[in-house]
């Protein structure tokens, strides 16, 4: 029976022991990549902080921006959701809760919704609740080029153009630092309007509403038409390059994790194997013992 157990222990240990391996290989790739995502963002963000500012800088006339692009200028009927998580899973609960948000917000919309799914695993899920998905883009977000979400943003910005959806939301996930990641919801279109007492540079979504005389050149439309498509392609490339450092991150953590709880049943089952064994030998012992006293006995 003893020996049935250490069997069926060594059999485990060898299991848990690859699975150790893999977890432990798999948490070093994320870190590698977490470091590469991590400097792309850094630069990433430095520029789309200055481009915030210099459409702060221009926006400061709330009365000189088109009134397509402010809020209350259409009645809400559709809203458009873009959606990005990641491509592949074993990264804890970053893309449940991406998911959990994206299904709150569409829950409460009475409105209808479109879906722009980035990564796969928001495509699947909700495609497989029945919701339609305008567009996907399946690529691993650490790939995806600023050309294609130039594609995206344009297309977005068409729709809303057009008519076809009246309010644009990015939910993505925020990196705090490498041990946190927040989901963030930000209404990319339309523009809502804050005044100077409310407004902070963190709200990058917002126009600041303080007096001061500008003068655009060639004309107003125009430039507004050449900086909302640039706005919306930053931001949504920056979310993209943040939301794929989010995912290197939780998968690292995740995999380390994972190491250490393997770690730990192979130190359970090395304690629980030397008791077998040293069950074994003691049964062994007392059968030898036992042979030779009854032979003993005999004689």
């Amino acid at each position: 029976m003893a020996a049935t157990n250490m069997a069926d222990i060594r059999r485990r240990i060898k299991s848990v022991s690859s699975t150790e391996h893999i977890t432990n290989a798999m948490k070093l790739v994320s870190a590698a990549k977490l470091r590469k995502a991590r400097n792309n963002f850094d630069r990433t963000k430095e520029y789309f902080h200055y481009m915030t500012e210099s459409i702060s800088e221009i926006f400061y006339d709330a009365a000189a921006v088109p009134e397509k692009y402010l809020e209350g200028n259409r009645e809400i009927v559709n809203t458009c959701f873009i959606i990005v998580t990641s491509e592949r899973g074993l990264c804890g609960s970053f893309n449940a809760n991406v998911i959990k948000q994206a299904e709150i917000e569409i829950e409460d919309d009475p409105n209808r919704s479109v879906l722009i799914a980035i990564g796969s695993k928001g495509k699947e899920y909700f495609e497989k609740r029945g919701k339609y998905i305008h567009s996907e883009y399946l690529m691993p977000p650490e790939n995806i080029t600023f050309s294609e979400m130039r594609k995206i943003a344009n297309m977005v910005i068409d729709m809303y153009d057009e008519g076809t959806v009246d309010r644009v939301v990015l939910i993505s996930t925020a990196f705090v630092n490498n041990l946190e990641q927040e989901v963030k919801s930000v209404q990319m279109l339309p523009f809502k309007v804050k005044a100077k007492e409310e407004y902070s540079m963190t709200d990058t979504h917002y126009i600041d509403t303080r007096s001061r005389e500008v003068e655009y050149e060639p004309s107003v439309e125009e430039v507004f038409n050449y900086l909302i498509p640039k706005y919306v392609e930053i931001l949504l490339y920056g979310s993209v390059l943040e939301s794929a450092t989010c995912e290197h991150a939780a998968r690292r953590m995740a995999m380390e994790s994972a190491t250490d709880n393997a770690r730990e049943m192979l130190s359970q089952l090395s304690l629980y194997y030397n008791r077998a064994r040293q069950a074994s030998i003691t049964n062994e012992i007392i059968e030898v013992v036992s042979g030779s006293e009854a032979q003993n006995a005999e004689m």
